[in-house]
């Protein structure tokens, strides 16, 4: 039977009733025409490519596994994989979980069982792999169990949260990264090198052109097309540049995986007692369009979890923030947001009634059944004054010191210090307090 996905033939997904090489004469973005012909041409990802990392050692060892690439836009992924399959004889065939459902992932089962019955492998790489369903996802398993494909899945999400379990279980997950400057540079050069001209820019305007592109390298050589495009008489600096070019957006999912990491960045920079690096993950989750009332129900959060009664009136400034926020809008409120940032940062700090709350649950969890101690409980009619209800309680009004010391734990539950104030803030007045009240009890018996 012919190979549904042999060489000459449209992949799953291409349009039909093109001839093969229909488009071999087309221009050719840069991009693809410096697709890099081996591993050993890719740039940048060293920490899967070495010699001593996941990829390096596997292809040395001649056993390659599925994959799971998980990594930002531009930086390899589907060459990575497409190369992968050069290097181990295995017939390549490409798939886009957005376009493929399950009639297309039958057919190319299919053909790989067949493949596989004539003695060759097959490599599938799924582009998008997070935007199949679990049953879809499931439909592998079989599959790459039997050694029918062995499966390279691209996805910008997180694995963890996107793809099923029992796919993770079979699949090595690596993790690639943004390009860095030097990476930019080399590809940068190499397109120089195939256009045969440098770029028409000063210094500081291809250092400009770089930071454009945000660690995407498709993106640079896309950019650097369109400059190759102009007819300058002399090299731009990075005002015409910028004037030519647009920036390109931040990359931000409100929904996704970069949502999460960047709430993260401000929530611990503001923990760490930094309010520039505070200011500047507040503002990049602004320019990425994130809602300003979810970053005031966030600082609002720290103010309780991160500063806590080391500053009671920060959780007050965050609330007025958030007022000022809702009656200004855009752009004005979101400087009072700023400001409330600012204070926090700058707060001192305490966690010590957050983890005193966390204990008390975790306790309350393991002694929920036992009741209060009688003689805290009211007694409001006369069976319950006969069963002890009430009995010796002690009015603390009336004790020395406005404190009777009694205990107010259920009878089989050892008294617990759950409440550990720091020496930082206004927790250092509430420790004195607490350190007395202890005291008191020692003295009186009760502790």
């Amino acid at each position: 039977m012919a190979d549904l996905f042999s060489q000459g033939e449209p992949e799953a997904g291409a349009p039909a009733g093109i001839a093969p090489g229909a488009h071999d004469s087309a221009p050719r973005p840069l991009a693809d025409r410096l697709r890099p012909a081996s591993l050993a041409e890719v740039i940048g990802q060293a920490q899967i490519l070495g010699e001593e990392a996941p990829l390096g050692a596997m292809l040395g060892s001649g056993q390659l596994s599925s994959l799971i690439l998980w990594g930002p836009p531009g930086v390899g992924k589907t060459t990575i994989a497409r190369l992968l399959a050069r290097e181990t004889d295995l017939a390549f065939v490409q798939i886009s979980a957005i376009f493929s459902g399950v009639p297309e992932l039958r057919k190319v089962f299919e053909a790989a069982k067949h493949r596989r019955q004539n003695g060759q492998g097959t490599l599938l790489f799924v582009d998008e792999i997070h935007r199949f369903n679990k049953a879809q996802q499931d439909g592998f398993l079989p599959h790459m169990e039997d050694g029918t494909i062995l499966l390279v899945g691209a996805t910008t999400e997180n694995p963890s949260f996107e793809l099923n379990a029992a796919l993770l279980s079979r699949a090595q997950v690596l993790v690639l990264t943004r390009l860095g400057p030097d990476d930019l540079e080399a590809l940068a050069a190499r397109a120089e090198e195939e256009l045969g001209r440098p770029l028409p820019l000063e210094p500081e305007a291809r250092e400009a052109l770089k930071a454009m592109a945000d660690g995407d390298g498709r993106a640079l050589l896309n950019l650097i097309e369109q400059v190759m495009g102009w007819k300058t008489k002399a090299p731009l600096g990075p005002d015409a540049l910028a004037s030519r070019l647009t920036r390109r957006a931040a990359k931000f999912d409100k929904s996704g995986d970069e949502h999460y990491n960047l709430i993260s960045a401000l929530h611990k920079s503001v923990r760490g007692s930094d309010p520039d690096a505070a200011l500047y993950w507040f503002a990049r989750m602004l320019e990425g369009g994130e809602d300003p009332r979810f970053l005031a129900r966030r600082i609002t959060r720290m103010s309780v979890e991160d500063i806590g009664l080391a500053d009671p009136a920060a959780q007050q400034h965050c609330l007025a923030a958030w007022e000022t926020y809702e009656r200004l809008g855009s752009p004005e409120g979101e400087l009072a947001l700023a400001n409330a940032l600012v204070y926090l940062a700058l707060a001192p700090k305490s966690n010590a009634a957050y983890k005193a709350y966390g204990a008390a649950r975790a306790l309350a969890r393991r002694t929920g059944s036992e009741p209060p101690p009688k003689h805290i409980l009211n007694a409001p009619t006369k069976l319950m004054k006969d069963e002890g209800y009430g009995s010796g309680y002690a009015y603390d009004h009336d004790a020395e010191d406005g404190f009777s010391g009694q205990n107010y734990f259920p009878d089989g539950v050892p008294r617990p210090a759950l409440y550990a104030p720091v020496e930082r803030g206004f927790e250092r007045d509430l420790k004195k307090r607490l350190d007395y009240f202890a005291q008191l009890r020692a003295k009186r018996g009760t502790s």
